[in-house]
């Protein structure tokens, strides 16, 4: 496994584990309240682990010490993959969900280096594009997209809250 090096730590990126269950939970509940997110106390749960673990659609960035330092899930979500703002032409594609990044660590490029990891094991799979929805208030969430040059190609208002559509080819 290679070692990924962002400001001189090393972490390593990996399929994640049903014994990483609670600390995965725990990053998720760290976020909810934060500027932007969108989580509550019923989601992202135990459940929704448990289903990207069934999936194999769930990794982590961890330390050497084993600490994760963040998670992201591949998300199949019929309701999102059939907004018609998605480009044809970049199908098949996949949905990017549950970034989360622990509070210690972010500012630093992680979020950006684990999208682009999950593209890549995706692009590996035969997937030809990918696409994510962000809150209209996460701010540091688009700047992070925009440096790896997705495209806002849309807007949705699923599960009663504002979002842009983005989407970049494989």
């Amino acid at each position: 496994m290679n070692a990924i090096v962002i400001e001189g730590k090393e972490y390593h990126f990996k399929m994640a584990h049903p014994e990483n269950t609670e600390e995965i939970l725990s990053l998720y509940q760290s976020a909810m309240g934060t500027e932007g997110c969108t989580w509550d106390e019923t989601y992202p749960s135990r459940e929704t682990i448990a289903k990207d673990f069934a999936n194999q659609a769930l990794f982590i960035i961890e330390d050497n010490a084993h600490k994760i330092a963040g998670a992201i899930s591949i998300d199949e979500d019929t309701e999102v993959n059939t907004l018609t703002c998605w480009s044809k032409q970049l199908e098949p594609s996949a949905e990017l969900a549950r970034l989360v990044i622990r509070e210690t660590e972010q500012n630093h490029g992680m979020a950006r280096v684990m999208i682009q990891k999950t593209m890549e094991e995706l692009k590996k799979s035969g997937m030809k594009g990918v696409h994510f929805l962000v809150s209209k208030t996460n701010e540091r969430a688009m700047r992070s997209y925009q440096k790896l040059n997705f495209t806002k190609c849309g807007e949705s208002d699923l599960y009663g809250e504002d979002w842009w559509c983005y989407e970049k080819a494989l």
